[in-house]
């Protein structure tokens, strides 16, 4: 009896335990939930959401508390990971010593690492328990910038070669002052030089005034027949003292939008670029044509054509294919960088196919301006002015 009474009481007290266990289990368990809610300081959403740059919150084991949604644009964070080790370094040693930091970063793009992005990365204690990552996107002023430093190189060293010759083709004159035939053969070397210079100086006037241009405020219906045929004509010079013949063939129905003046100087640029490599004697084809509602423009010439490894980089700005030859046609290697220019801020492209020994064909391709038909102007286009591709611009060109 004594036994059983024993055992009612032990139960009793081991159930009385468990209830207690039971309570006290969950009474930690929501207290441990309620400290874990991420709380920041009073005002801190609120002013992030107006600072205009991409931001993330981590707690203090890097868990992303809070981030906008350019950090997620940016590639920073993926889910509620911050992306890049470099971040999380930053992040752990302002953890450590309390001290803001502040560093520019290239780090890759997208998940799969194809291409990069640099920000300007500002790193910062917030609350008792958080870290602020700050990030502006860097990546285009950047860029630019690199360009225009090394632009500015490179006007640099171009110059040098004209002006250096110059002083140089001087100071023999002066000492062979006696020698009319010396004079004579120094004076043409020095001309030469002196319209080289000019055509770099133009050039590069040119460049900077194209990349100030606005041509979606000042552009307005521009005929591309009148500007081939200006373009034609500015070269005619050029071309005679080489023997050469600049044959047009087709026509274009619709105008484009753009600037006249800019889009002359792209044309003239790609036929007198035709025609400093095309041997004497022989024809530069001027091709127009439309095609899905784009104005085709094609040049051909019969010069030592384009190696296969060469054609990605000749647009580029002083790039030269043979730097040899075209001192010696006096290339300023501006030309084609100012046709493709032109041609992007006017919402086209421009191509070239090309095999040594076969000539070159560069291939304009501007959108047509869309009329209404009850004016007129917009009929069918001509099947025979509906071909494309380099074969036909070839024997458009060259053959009309």
């Amino acid at each position: 009896m004594i036994i059983a009474l024993l055992s009612g009481l032990i139960g009793l007290a081991l159930g009385a335990f468990g209830v207690l266990a039971f309570h006290l289990s969950e009474r930690q368990r929501r207290e441990r939930v309620e400290v874990g809610e991420p709380v920041l300081p009073e005002g801190a959403a609120e002013v992030l959401s107006v600072i205009g740059r991409a931001y993330v919150i981590v707690d203090v084991i890097d868990g992303v508390v809070r981030a906008s949604p350019a950090a997620y644009a940016f590639g920073l964070v993926r889910g509620h990971t911050v992306v890049h080790k470099e971040l999380l370094e930053l992040t752990g040693r302002v953890r450590r010593d309390g001290v803001i930091e502040e560093r520019q970063l290239e780090l890759p793009r997208g998940p799969l690492g194809q291409g990069t992005i640099i920000v300007q990365v500002r790193v910062a204690p917030i609350g008792d328990e958080y870290i602020l990552l700050l990030a502006d996107d860097r990546t285009e002023i950047t860029r630019t910038e690199a360009m225009r430093n090394d632009f500015v190189a490179n006007v640099s060293h171009e110059l040098k070669t004209p002006v250096g010759a110059i002083s140089l083709l001087a100071e023999t004159i002066e000492g062979a002052a006696d020698d009319e035939v010396a004079v004579r053969r120094f004076a043409k070397r020095m001309q030469k030089e002196s319209v080289r210079l000019t055509a770099l100086v133009q050039d590069i006037i040119e460049l900077g005034r194209l990349q100030g241009a606005d041509v979606v405020r000042s552009g307005r219906p521009v005929d591309l027949n009148a500007v081939v045929a200006e373009a034609v004509d500015r070269n005619k010079l050029p071309a005679e003292a080489k023997d050469i013949s600049i044959v047009v063939g087709g026509k274009l129905s619709l105008p484009v939008f753009g600037d006249q003046d800019l889009l002359m100087t792209a044309l003239r640029n790609l036929i007198d670029n035709a025609i400093r490599y095309a041997p004497e004697h022989t024809k530069v084809g001027v091709g127009l044509r439309s095609r899905e509602g784009l104005a085709v423009i094609s040049v051909t010439d019969q010069g030592p054509g384009i190696p296969p490894d060469e054609q990605e980089r000749i647009f580029e700005r002083f790039y030269r294919v043979d730097a040899a030859r075209s001192r010696q046609t006096g290339g300023t290697g501006l030309g084609l960088s100012i046709v493709k220019h032109v041609i992007a801020q006017h919402g086209g492209e421009v191509s070239v196919w090309s095999q040594p020994g076969q000539g070159s064909t560069f291939t304009v391709r501007l959108p047509e301006m869309e009329q209404d038909l009850d004016e007129g102007q917009a009929g069918d286009t001509p099947a025979s002015q509906r071909t494309d591709g380099a074969e036909d611009s070839r024997e458009q060109g060259v053959s009309a």
